[in-house]
């Protein structure tokens, strides 16, 4: 397969054309790396060649990336030594960027060499703009849909093709930081403006070749090559240095609270790359990131949120032999945040909506919201007035629910009472289409019986949404018993259009991400009732990588909401419900108004604009502080497990249908310490017989809710890990 071509033109500059067949976006592969290095080698020595252009043969884009098999490649050349083979492999990609940036000049002179420029159709983002990076000048087209950045740092690795040494070089550690830390993908005038590439102009190529053709020797030298070179900034031990050195290392644990091995690993690989040369610098970065790919994390990070989330996304858990079911246009029941917020990605996604609520102005209530949320993005300069007027044309909010009439897909986003549901549904199944999919946005109650209501069970289905709904990424699709596979290819095709990432799960009480997500409160609840200091359990969830820790989510989702669905579980449950402690601190909050952010009093105390003033000390007049705080150890042993062991029994239950989904559902849908790649990825990491032992250790200490799963003591007994059970070759898209 030809990744890489090259031509000539009549003035003497080599084109060389970066085209991977097959592929919507150019990514970096063996072969390509071996092709792009040939390329230059024989335009460098071509006395015919006075310079060299490197664009993309697709159309808006230059490249997305490294091919992540690629990196499993080098592993596997190295047989028993894979971290050798994966720093002998990432020196092969240095050597490589480092023969481009030189150019063939003279090492003593810095003159002879031949210019090379980057001519960008659009996005570059990871080894695509590593690679831009490397040349003399990089050119991109004036293209909004453009992305510039290195994102690495988001599946858990970081720039390692020069792009963490060469940012730090050329912008000074501080400016580098944002780009390099948060992997923020910027549009090309954010870019140039933050000096990653050079010029925004309406024809790259064209650009680049007048550049190349009149470039002096001067123009070639990066500043790292010329004398004197000092780093902007400062170095570590110049005094402006040192300051951004320490700020960087507290802002990272500060961020990441040590959880997230790539950000420290970058941030020592440009701290000790900054006191050495620049060839020097780029070993080392090669050093630290070979580290980061033997860690289990990266590993993980990068299997969940690239490749299974990537699979999900395309459509492996889609029914087989359904044609295309995109929806054309949506009813929207109750225009309420939830339902505003589904109305507002639907028509972001070019999709006609109907938003019905109980009366005109409801509905015109919802449809603001979403007006609201354009004038943001036109206020930031991240959205136009035509798009918004463009957009909200497609909102037909109105009480009338004859404006149904005609539409493919219906979501009902009511409250959350079975009665209102089940009237919802039979009002509307009398005038919408009899092929129309009827979709639930319920976050706890059983799809199954709510579908009883409706005379097509199965084209009824859930469609759970998390809030914001414009903010988060996954969306929970659930199978009631009589869903039939069109309402599912219908629901995953729908999510498609709207960017977001499905999961597919069996109908059961709170599904998937709920089943977990609510034992995490109620454990930071139990523990403190035991005393616990609530700080202490925040920290320690922190410290797992939990973006929010469970006290504070307590009070962002409000107690009320957790007083609601206490009670409705133990209606539901009967004398099966395990009443703890923990349910009457929440009916006590509740009862002294004290219900979270919404009101100003909850678990924290909040000024008069909400803003968070620390934890209420009054709690502890109820439940005093304990003299001696637990072990770390065990608070977040027990953070983990009671959400790690319900995802377990949500496999074996038959609830959850793929560990794919379950690893991705968890970091999408709750953050569950995305470090770990999700619970079954973090059973992997830490061994199933480990996990069965300590399951046992945690029930004996604190309960039957920490007792092992039969699946989990069965793998244990056979030191299987869940990937190697689950995971096949038919998970590993």
């Amino acid at each position: 397969m030809t990744d890489f071509t090259m031509k000539t033109d009549a003035d003497g500059v080599a084109i060389i054309t970066w085209d991977v067949e097959g592929k919507s976006m150019n990514v970096m592969s063996i072969d390509g790396l071996s092709q792009l290095d040939a390329h230059i080698d024989a335009a460098l020595a071509d006395d015919a060649v006075k310079g060299i252009v490197i664009t993309s043969g697709k159309e808006g884009s230059f490249a997305g990336g490294m091919d992540l098999n690629l990196l499993a490649k080098m592993r596997e050349d190295a047989g028993d030594d894979p971290a050798k083979g994966l720093f002998e492999g990432t020196m092969r990609m240095h050597t490589l960027l480092r023969k481009i940036e030189r150019a063939g000049m003279d090492s003593k002179t810095n003159k002879g060499g031949k210019p090379i420029a980057a001519a960008l159709p659009g996005t570059a983002a990871g080894i695509g703009l590593e690679l831009p990076l490397a040349t003399h000048r990089i050119f991109c087209a004036d293209n909004p849909k453009a992305r510039i950045g290195l994102p690495e740092i988001l599946v858990g690795i970081f720039p390692g093709a020069g792009g963490t040494t060469r940012l730090s070089f050329k912008l000074g550690a501080m400016a580098a930081s944002p780009l390099l830390l948060e992997g923020k993908m910027l549009a090309p005038a954010a870019a140039v403006k933050a000096g990653t590439i050079d010029e925004v102009v309406a024809d790259p190529v064209a650009a680049a070749k007048e550049w190349v053709l009149n470039a002096k020797d001067a123009d070639l030298v990066k500043p790292w090559d010329a004398k004197g070179y000092k780093m902007p900034g400062g170095a570590p031990y110049h005094p402006a240095g040192f300051m951004t050195f320490v700020g960087a290392n507290a802002m990272i644990n500060g961020k990441t609270k040590g959880a997230f091995p790539a950000a420290k690993a970058l941030l020592s690989a440009v701290y000790e790359g900054a006191l050495v040369p620049f060839d020097t610098a780029l070993k080392i970065e090669a050093r630290w990131f070979t580290s980061v790919l033997m860690n289990p994390s990266s590993s993980a990070m990068i299997r969940s949120l690239f490749l299974n989330k990537e699979a999900l996304e395309k459509g492996a858990v889609r029914p087989q032999g359904i044609p295309d079911q995109r929806v054309k246009k949506l009813g929207v029941l109750g225009a309420g945040m939830m339902g505003a917020g589904i109305a507002l990605v639907s028509v972001q996604a070019g999709i006609e909506v109907v938003l019905i609520d109980r009366d005109q102005a409801a509905a015109d209530k919802g449809k603001a919201y979403a007006e609201a949320y354009f004038d943001k993005g036109i206020a930031r300069k991240k959205g136009t007035v035509e798009k918004k007027e463009a957009a909200l044309a497609l909102i037909n909010a109105t009480p009338d629910l004859d404006a149904l009439k005609g539409c493919d897909l219906i979501i009902e986003a009511v409250f959350e009472d079975p009665k209102v549901k089940a009237e919802m549904t039979q009002k509307v199944e009398a005038v919408i289409p009899e092929d129309c999919i009827f979709a639930s946005n319920t976050s706890t109650l059983p799809i199954t019986e709510l579908a009883k209501a409706s005379s097509r069970q199965e084209q009824y289905i859930g469609i759970h949404f998390f809030s914001p709904v414009e903010r988060m990424a996954l969306v929970e699709i659930i199978k009631g018993k009589a869903t039939g596979d069109r309402a599912v290819a219908k629901a995953l095709d729908y999510v498609r259009q709207i960017r977001k990432t499905p999961i597919v799960v069996n109908d059961a009480r709170f599904f998937y991400a709920n089943r977990c997500i609510i034992p995490y409160g109620g454990e930071a609840n139990r523990m403190i009732t035991e005393g616990v200091a609530p700080w202490y359990i925040d920290q320690a969830a922190q410290m797992l990588g939990f973006p929010v820790g469970p006290v504070q989510l307590g009070d962002e989702t409000s107690v009320d909401l957790a007083t609601k669905i206490m009670r409705a579980t133990k209606a539901a449950m009967g004398n099966a419900y395990p009443s703890s402690e923990a349910d009457n601190l929440i009916v006590w909050l509740e009862e002294q108004g004290r219900l979270g952010r919404k009101t100003k009093a909850g678990y924290f105390d909040y000024d008069e604009k909400g803003k968070r003033l620390g934890y209420w000390k009054g709690m502890h007049d109820k439940y005093p502080l304990a003299e001696v705080q637990p072990e770390l150890q065990d608070v977040q042993d027990r953070l983990m497990f009671v959400q790690v062991l319900e995802a377990v029994r949500a496999l074996e239950e038959g609830v959850l249908m793929d560990i794919r989904e379950g690893d991705v559902g968890a970091i999408l849908g709750w953050g569950f310490a995305p470090w770990s790649g999700g619970p079954f990825s973090w059973l992997d990491m830490i061994g199933t017989p480990y996990a069965a032992e300590r399951c046992d250790q945690l029930e004996a200490q604190f309960g039957e809710r920490f007792k092992c799963p039969d699946l989990l003591r069965e793998m244990a007994a056979k030191n299987q890990s869940f990937y190697d059970r689950f995971g096949g070759e038919a998970q590993a898209a």
